[in-house]
């Protein structure tokens, strides 16, 4: 009796993976979605300001070839938005992205540790929020300041270069999904011929 109720649970279980195996596009596409306006918002700013994002690479970051980088970081995150956002290459513009979320990870946000936006749960960070919003409430527009969401303190850590990296490395091994990506409509294309 048991086993004969394990068995018919195992066999809708089966039944209904296989009827989702349909949707198996919708997470790459909302993956891809979710990525294409952190890279396309940095890439254009780094193309606004190219000198800024020159002298920076050069003299923040202390990279190799600041000039070389700085096109190249700009026009990876530029183009690769377009790309993710399309589908079109989804695994081949994957790698050049995690390359330039392992460097921001290691050359801007590591000396900062995990968070983006620091824990006020943190006595230190409590303190200084605590601090902020006194000077604020005398000599600011708190009101103004803090009517687009809560007063924080800027961490700057790898949180968000880490995530977008998982996000990548998920792209890169399932591609830009099924029935929403260019490049499954292209291999449908190509293996009908």
């Amino acid at each position: 009796m048991i086993r004969d109720k394990l068995n018919s649970i195992i066999t809708t279980y089966h039944s209904l993976i296989t009827k989702l195996q349909h949707l198996s596009g919708v997470a790459p596409l909302a993956i891809r979605i979710y990525l294409f306006l952190p890279f396309y918002l940095a890439g254009s700013k780094k193309f606004g300001a190219m000198d800024n994002t020159i002298a920076w690479f050069e003299h923040s970051l202390e990279l190799p070839f600041p000039e070389l980088m700085a096109y190249l970081a700009a026009t990876t995150e530029f183009v690769g938005a377009f790309l993710l956002i399309a589908g079109f290459a989804t695994r081949f513009i994957a790698i050049p992205l995690m390359i330039t979320m392992i460097v921001a990870a290691v050359t801007v946000h590591w000396d900062n540790g995990w968070y983006a936006i620091a824990q006020s749960s943190d006595p230190e960070v409590g303190n200084r929020l605590e601090a902020a919003r006194s000077i604020l409430q005398e000599h600011g527009k708190m009101d103004w300041l803090t009517a687009k969401g809560s007063f924080v303190v800027l961490n700057n850590g790898i949180e968000f270069a880490a995530t977008y990296f998982v996000m990548l490395l998920s792209l890169l091994f399932t591609g830009g999904g099924r029935y929403t990506s260019v490049d499954y409509w292209l291999n449908k294309r190509f293996q009908q011929q």
